[in-house]
């Protein structure tokens, strides 16, 4: 593409978003950004030379300010819009897309889909797993599986927030059939795996993967493993793109998952998975076993992951090449650098966080690698959670 016409749409306005942001706009070729988000999120303002706040779940609004901005390729930051068709709809337009179709994005927005898909193809390191659409059965597997030995997953998108383990969250089987009757009406029972957990991310053009380096994140909001799960409050990698638990050989089997799951998308929706492929990784005394699959850049792992890029990498050219394909041909390479992420959140997140505080990054020594997550931009442009 001609650098000069190339605007670039970004779907999403939190930190993994500023992240993307930051990366596309450190590009030689200098595109123009463009921002539609579902809040002002200052650190994405100052780098677009258009920004709206709207529905990102609506396709038609989306695909309207696309059509208005002349935007040639878009990145998807979210998983709700993938969910909702942004995609299926800027494509039908012409606009080139780091991110899959709404049929394809199930491999995130149904647990259920996702693990039978997989199933199906035959790829190794599945936990077991049943599927319900009524509490039948429920509680009998539940006792096979057997007390401290299961997890319940929500079915649909829960912002990281719908899973519940055994030990962590659920302390008698009774308490689990009762979470099972609220995440009605479909959800997921599996086995629950021991161990350590890790993320892979890959670049996928729908033909072959780039991945990036391993990185483990923290879910549990308060300090010492402890208080409810989030999103995530940081992650870290390290210089060696290994992790101190993490054999080359573990990585390998993870790597074969990804693309596995890219294979399988493609024999059964027939259609090229382009855009981030996310898989969730537990390391047990027998292996790599899959804990799910995400259909887009993590958070907080997108920050450790792009900041890593080599100066040589143009990660415009890596966009560009995921949607219309060619990974092959782009140059892709991460610092040999160790990275950590930590989250700063209002008191009481994530359940009653305080609302409409300043935020003051003044006093940072690097503010160029602070990210601004849930916030919105007051009358004066500053920053409030």
């Amino acid at each position: 593409m001609d650098g000069a016409a190339t605007t670039v749409l970004l779907v999403g306005s939190g930190a993994r978003e500023h992240a993307i942001a930051v990366a596309l706009a450190r590009s030689p070729r200098m595109p123009a950004l463009v921002c539609f988000g579902s809040a002002n999120n200052p650190g994405i303002q100052k780098l677009c030379k258009a920004y709206a706040v709207g529905k990102i779940t609506d396709p038609k609004a989306v695909a309207q300010f696309s059509k208005d901005n002349g935007v040639t390729l878009a990145v998807i930051g979210p998983e709700a819009p993938l969910e909702s068709g942004v995609v299926d709809e800027l494509t039908s337009h012409g606009v080139g897309c780091v991110g899959p179709t709404q049929a394809l994005a199930q491999i995130e927005s149904s647990k259920a889909f996702a693990l039978q898909l997989l199933k199906k193809h035959g790829m190794r390191g599945l936990p077991d797993f049943r599927e319900f659409t009524s509490l039948d059965g429920a509680q009998e597997y539940l006792e096979l599986l057997g007390d401290g030995n299961y997890v319940v997953k929500a079915d649909g998108l829960c912002g990281g927030k719908g899973v519940m383990v055994a030990g962590a969250h659920l302390h008698s089987i009774e308490e689990a059939v009762a979470y099972c009757k609220e995440c009605l009406p479909r959800f997921v029972i599996c086995e629950k795996l021991v161990g350590q957990e890790f993320s892979v991310l890959s670049f996928c053009d729908g033909e072959r993967l780039a991945h990036m380096p391993p990185v483990q994140d923290h879910k549990r909001a308060y300090e010492n493993d402890e208080g409810p799960n989030t999103g995530g409050m940081g992650a870290y990698s390290c210089a060696d793109h290994l992790l101190p638990f993490l054999s080359a050989e573990a990585l390998a089997e993870a790597h074969a998952m990804n693309t596995a799951c890219m294979v399988a998308l493609r024999k059964e929706l027939g259609q090229p998975y382009r855009g981030i492929l996310y898989g969730g990784y537990m390391l047990t005394p027998t292996g790599t076993m899959l804990i799910e699959f995400n259909a887009r850049f993590g958070d907080p792992e997108c920050l450790n992951l792009l900041s890593l890029l080599s100066p040589s990498t143009d990660f415009l050219e890596v966009c560009e090449a995921i949607a219309m394909g060619g990974l092959h041909n782009v140059s892709i390479e991460f610092q040999r650098l160790a990275s950590c992420c930590k989250y700063a959140v209002p008191e009481g997140y994530p359940t009653k966080p305080l609302k409409n505080i300043p935020i003051d990054v003044s006093g940072l020594k690097h503010p160029e690698l602070a990210y601004l997550g849930a916030v919105d931009a007051d009358a004066a442009g500053a920053p409030r959670a």
